[in-house]
């Protein structure tokens, strides 16, 4: 069975005209596609439509490549190569490695999962030419003289000295930690996921260098998390390793909601996450005079009556992505959205949502969203709210741009005065709109 390739860009919506991919192309009429295929468009991430002329296919936020029958789809992200790499790294902590490599792929022409196991092979390579960590882990063997202690346990068990050899408990100093372990999962994974043969190969021989003297673990959430709690300054290196396994892990399916339990034939990730990311950790490190609280509850501004309450559910709490704070007082509310506004219109449903923030401040009756604009002449909008009845303003929403191009240059130049002042010029423009 031939395989149709379909490409499209994040938020673009193909349709089945005339001379096009999608014209007359008919999805797979096995259920577990058609349960994919729903379960994609009811969380957003893909819409695949099937109508008389062909298929529809609507991208959200979600960028990668996904498997449906005989159809794959790869959505990629607008801004591609080494920014988007550049921006990845700084969002998530990865490290910037500059290595010799044999691989003659560059970024450019990688998938965007092959950006993430590029780096993931990258750090991994990097690890093993230092030396892998060791630890000393305990050990039980039968000796003919004694090493460590004793182990009387196993003495008692076995009813006193009745052989020539002594149970002893020693720690020598292995490789076969849970550090090795969770790299060398991390790597098996990512060598099954990756579209570039090249690059597979490159994995399984790093992975071959680890088979003498790292044990094989199933891959999971609570293993990585498990060694990612244990990083110390002596193992940070590490913390690169374990965030892009976590990456792949989450955009493959395997930490979808509890209730779902649906691996996904391919790779989905949500750049709604990176942004919001990117976005938080540029303004903590920036403007160190205030607080950047995530995900920052607005308590007490929405609740059940309770004579009306008969599930007796929680009350709704809105949860904007940001609140920047200053001596205790609330200054602004931001949220981060992936979606281009400058080219697309506002969604009625993120309006309402920031109409809501904006609505529950006291005095500065005003939300922002920060999105992301590939125009640099890309300028901030407004939106007001108003009485209907009594006229006058009762909010606003802001629509702010902010230039990816110009971030990653801010980010990837050396740290000199005036770089700082540049960052604190963006990083205040973002938060209050002011230069």
């Amino acid at each position: 069975m031939d395989i149709v390739r379909i490409g499209l860009k994040e938020w673009e919506i193909l349709s089945p005209d005339k001379g096009s991919a999608l014209e007359g192309l008919k999805l797979s009429s096995d259920k577990s596609v058609s349960d994919l295929v729903d379960f994609l468009s009811e969380n957003r991430k893909l819409k695949i439509l099937q109508l008389q002329k062909g298929l529809l296919i609507e991208a959200y936020s979600y960028v990668g490549t996904l498997r449906l029958g005989n159809i794959k789809i790869t959505i990629h992200p607008k801004i591609t190569g080494q920014p988007l790499m550049n921006l990845l790294r700084y969002a998530y902590g990865i490290r910037n490695l500059k290595l010799y490599t044999p691989l003659k792929v560059g970024v450019e022409n990688q998938t965007f999962q092959d950006l993430l196991i590029y780096q993931l092979y990258l750090e991994a390579k990097e690890i093993i030419s230092r030396g892998i960590k060791r630890e000393y882990l305990p050990w039980k063997q039968d000796l003919n003289t004694i090493k460590g202690k004793i182990d009387f346990g196993q003495l008692l068990h076995q009813g006193g000295i009745n052989k020539q050899t002594i149970p002893c408990i020693y720690h020598p100093r292995l490789e076969d930690c849970i550090f090795n372990r969770v790299m060398k999962s991390g790597l098996k994974f990512s060598s099954a996921l990756t579209e570039d043969p090249e690059l597979r190969i490159s994995i399984r021989q790093t992975i071959s260098l680890l088979d003498d003297y790292v044990s094989d673990e199933k891959l999971s959430r609570d293993l990585t998390a498990q060694a990612k709690n244990l990083i110390t300054r002596l193992t940070a290196a590490y913390g690169s390793i374990f965030n892009i396994i976590e990456l792949l892990m989450e955009s493959s399916g395997i930490s979808l909601e509890k209730e779902q339990r649906i691996r996904l034939p391919g790779f989905l990730f949500d750049m709604n996450r990176f942004f919001q990311a990117l976005i938080s950790r540029f303004l903590k490190e920036t403007l160190r005079d205030y607080t950047i609280n995530d995900e920052y509850r607005i308590k007490g501004m929405m609740s059940y009556r309770p004579s009306h309450n008969p599930l007796n559910r929680k009350s709704p709490t809105p949860r904007p992505d940001y609140a920047v704070i200053k001596n205790g007082k609330l200054i602004s509310l931001l949220d981060a959205k992936y979606r281009d506004l400058w080219e697309n219109n506002l969604p009625r449903d993120m309006l309402y949502q920031l109409g809501i923030y904006a609505l529950s401040q006291k005095d500065n009756r005003t939300s922002t969203i920060l999105y992301p604009a590939a125009d640099p002449l890309a300028k901030e909008a407004r939106v007001e709210i108003n009485d209907p009845v009594y006229g006058g303003r009762l909010a606003q929403v802001v629509l702010r741009p902010v230039n990816l191009v110009r971030l990653n240059e801010i980010i990837s130049e050396p740290m000199t005065r005036q770089k700082e002042r540049d960052r604190k010029k963006m990083a205040f423009y973002m938060t209050f709109g002011s230069e």
